[in-house]
């Protein structure tokens, strides 16, 4: 895989989300929906262990991308807007690291993507991770959907809003507390009201 064409496909992608994101139709925007909410089951004493110890590395993993600048500096980049939902709120704004794109290496220390929160006074605030991993390159040898310490990815089917090929993703919302459950794709806590498109 060509991970600065992938990149570049990604930008051109969200240019055109910015452009016509007016014009999306409902469609389009449900592929990004599948955000499976949290059970009504409650969970057992070995997921809760599970969900705590993924929140703590990822915690502990991205704490110094607190200051977006670090993040920066360390290759991650703007690919999106702000990313918002029709219904579920917002994924905010996606950092994306272009050297871990293109494999299908899954570490909970190395998040693909760290997810930022526009503020009213121009600043971001880190909110949050995105595993992502492209399906093609994940099904070619692996029978089965990436599980991250218990966590199952989502499946982003094609066509989607991004214009991407399908690929699993795995939000975990390490800093800001959803409602809706820690890795639900949608955070209704979230809101990209405050992104001026020159953030951060």
């Amino acid at each position: 895989m060509n991970v600065g064409r992938f990149a570049a496909s990604w930008k051109y992608s969200v240019l055109g989300i910015l452009l016509f994101g007016g014009c999306l139709s409902s469609p389009v925007l449900a592929q990004g929906d599948h955000s499976h909410m949290s059970s009504s089951q409650p969970m057992t004493a070995d997921q809760k262990t599970k969900m705590n110890a993924l929140v703590k590395i990822v915690r502990e993993s991205t704490e110094r991308f607190r200051d977006v600048a670090v993040a920066q500096a360390e290759g991650y980049q703007l690919q999106f807007g702000c990313v918002s939902g029709p219904d579920f709120g917002a994924m905010g704004l996606h950092f994306v690291k272009g050297d871990y794109i293109g494999d299908d290496v899954i570490d909970p220390t190395h998040p693909e993507i760290v997810i930022y929160e526009p503020l009213p006074n121009g600043r971001v605030r880190l909110i949050g991770a995105d595993f992502l991993v492209l399906a093609d390159v994940w099904n070619a040898s692996h029978s089965g959907p990436p599980e991250l310490m218990g966590q199952l990815f989502h499946l982003f089917d094609s066509p989607n809003r991004f214009g991407l090929p399908p690929f699993y993703t795995l939000h975990v919302w390490a800093w800001k507390d959803s409602p809706t459950g820690t890795f639900v794709n949608w955070n209704a806590n979230v809101s990209c009201d405050a992104f001026s498109g020159s953030n951060p």
